[in-house]
């Protein structure tokens, strides 16, 4: 009998493209997409541990379950992604209704794990510590007919306090640019008209085998690719951004006059204790070279406030680098204790209140430079790839959402 399933995603890009896959293995195991209120035979949760209250959401999900499998005999609940990378065995301690926790590493086991611990009536944990096959490998059900995740490379060799991602998703690891190339044309062939290249730090694409100026010639390669309209990528690190790929960008049609490079702290003394190996003047200087290149590009970019040991002095040049970067959108965090990260254990943590208020305050000024650069466009005629399931639903608008 066909099973059905649904994949409920929590994080980042790279866990929306892990999901693609997992659907796609799961569509070739025989597993069919659940469909209607009905409760799915498989739930999997593919889980993120960068997020704030990442095990509160994990664990109250799996509590909302419990009822639901109990009514459903049968059903399997599997845990996979970042937060199952990190609690490895706790999970099924903590919620011994699950069947299966898999890791960042082993994707491609899900099906089989599934099957063993129905065989075997037991939760099965499976966690790799490195990866024994890169993921875009895995057949993979994309949620968009016009638009397509390819990964570049996965893992981060950097050491930023803040982040847990290195070592949940393991040193960056360099997938060759034939197989990229050999993706991109294979989604162009399927009706993809726009590609995001996907890696934790794109900029450093090439190191392990030796080529540092490898991405800015994989998107001139993308650019030789007929029929594809758009390419875009994400996350590049501003210590490796080279001149070459701005170069790339400005001369190769296809590629999208889009930048998203995480800024983090426009002051110095908290980029360094950030270990972010680069201060805002580097920083300000690569927008400057893009918006010369680029007079239309659009940055957009990620900011921390209230890292341990920021002062208002802090928080002012982080202000002023928001003020003079004119950003068209910032994914603003407030800082909160990752376990496992140096910065958790560090001095000077910021009361609640001081970080509420510092954020607050950069959101307004951000909101009103992207309202500014907003009503540059009005009047212009822009080209736009409409997309499907972003934005807020409006059935009764009927409204579309697009880039």
């Amino acid at each position: 009998m066909t099973r059905s399933y649904q994949i409920r995603t929590f994080g980042c890009q790279m866990n929306v493209h892990d999901s693609e896959r997992l659907a796609g293995m799961l569509e070739e195991a025989g597993y069919t997409a659940a469909t209607g209120d009905d409760a799915p035979d498989l739930m999997v949760l593919n889980t993120c541990a960068v997020r704030e209250n990442a095990d509160n959401k994990l664990y109250g999900n799996l509590g909302h379950l419990l009822p639901t499998k109990k009514a459903n005999p049968g059903m399997q609940i599997a845990v996979g992604g970042c937060l199952a990378q990190k609690d490895k065995g706790e999970i099924v301690r903590k919620a011994p209704w699950v069947d299966v926790v898999f890791g960042t590493h082993n994707l491609g086991s899900l099906p089989a794990l599934l099957e063993r611990a129905r065989h075997n009536a037991e939760a099965q944990v499976e966690i790799l510590e490195s990866l024994e096959v890169f993921p875009s490998s895995l057949p993979a059900r994309r949620d968009s007919a016009y638009s397509g995740w390819v990964s570049i490379s996965v893992g981060c060799n950097n050491t930023c306090t803040f982040c847990i991602v290195p070592s949940l998703r393991g040193k960056e690891k360099d997938r060759r640019p034939g197989e990229i190339l050999a993706e991109v044309q294979a989604l162009v062939d399927e009706g993809v008209l726009e590609v995001t290249l996907l890696g934790q730090n794109v900029n450093s694409y090439g190191v392990e085998f030796g080529d540092r100026l490898a991405f800015g010639k994989l998107l001139r390669s993308c650019g030789e690719i007929d029929g594809l309209e758009r390419v875009r990528f994400t996350s590049p690190h501003p210590k490796d951004f080279t001149d070459d790929v701005i170069a790339a960008m400005a001369e190769t049609p296809n590629v999208c006059h889009q930048l998203h490079m995480p800024l983090q702290s426009g002051s110095d003394q908290v980029l360094k204790a950030m270990r972010r190996s680069y201060r805002s003047s580097r920083y300000l200087g690569i927008i400057e070279k893009v918006r010369a290149a680029m007079p239309d590009a659009a940055i957009t970019t990620d900011i921390i406030v209230g890292f341990p040991g920021e002062t208002e002095e802090d928080f002012q040049a982080t202000l002023d680098v928001v003020r003079q970067a004119e950003f068209s959108q910032a994914f603003t965090f407030q800082y909160s204790k990752r376990p496992g990260t140096p910065a958790a254990v560090l001095e000077d943590q910021v009361p609640k209140a001081v970080v509420q208020e510092r954020y607050d305050r950069l959101v307004e000024l951000q909101e009103q430079i992207s309202w500014d650069l907003n009503k540059r466009l009005v009047g212009q005629t822009l080209e736009v790839l409409v997309s499907t399931g972003e934005g807020r639903k409006d059935t009764q608008s009927d409204r579309m959402s697009g880039r």
